[in-house]
């Protein structure tokens, strides 16, 4: 996939206020602190488009943006959604539980959203906030894709060993394990691989918008 133009379109706490769901959606989360507004920008190949901040918790909000949209035809591309991270240590327990009923309500009612991709620290051993938030997600029947991130910041060897302590961990709970991915932001690590996931279920979703259309 190319991504020809990323732009932002709104930000809101309301999953009802988000954009009409008239595109295919795919949203990142991940607890704070785990990159994900770099990985975004290294997505679409921008340095600002999502607001990254050494202090953690930045992102308290649903923010849209919208790639790849043809000119002068609003409804084209697709939407990339950058939720609030889950986990907050240093915010009171109301914000984290308010931040939290803004995530549960976003992926539980957004008809559009198609993936979600699911950000996990491969320097660090599995965290029982990430596991109890996959548990969650798979009750639900949210499908998504894990993210290892920040892989340059250590041996290949330890990121491997990590992400086999995460899946061994996962097994305990899951038949089977959802595709994983091991990204870097600043090495562009991974993201092929995400495009490339994003643009098979775009060609799905167009296939099947020909088909009710027939």
């Amino acid at each position: 996939m190319v991504i020809k133009n990323a732009q932002f379109v709104i930000s809101n706490t309301d999953v009802a206020k988000c954009p009409a769901p008239t595109l295919p959606e795919f949203a990142f989360i991940g607890r704070s602190n785990v990159g994900k507004s770099s990985l975004i920008n290294m997505l679409v190949n921008q340095k600002s488009l999502a607001k990254t901040s050494q202090k953690p918790g930045k992102t308290r909000l649903i923010n849209h943006f919208q790639i790849n949209q043809e000119k002068d035809k609003p409804d084209t591309g697709w939407f990339l959604t950058d939720l609030p991270g889950y986990g907050y240590a240093s915010v009171s327990k109301t914000d984290r539980d308010s931040f939290q009923k803004i995530i549960d309500s976003y992926i539980l009612k957004r008809e559009n959203l198609q993936c979600l991709f699911v950000l996990i620290d491969s320097r660090i051993p599995p965290q029982k906030i990430d596991l109890d938030f996959l548990n969650w997600l798979g009750a639900k029947g949210i499908p998504f894709i894990l993210v290892f991130t920040k892989v340059d910041k250590q041996s290949s060897n330890k990121t491997a060993s990590n992400i086999a302590k995460f899946r061994k961990q996962m097994l305990t709970t899951w038949e089977n394990i959802p595709q994983q991915i091991a990204t870097s932001s600043v090495e562009k690590t991974g993201r092929d691989e995400i495009l490339a996931i994003i643009q098979d279920i775009l060609d799905g979703y167009e296939d099947e918008k020909v088909e009710d259309e027939d």
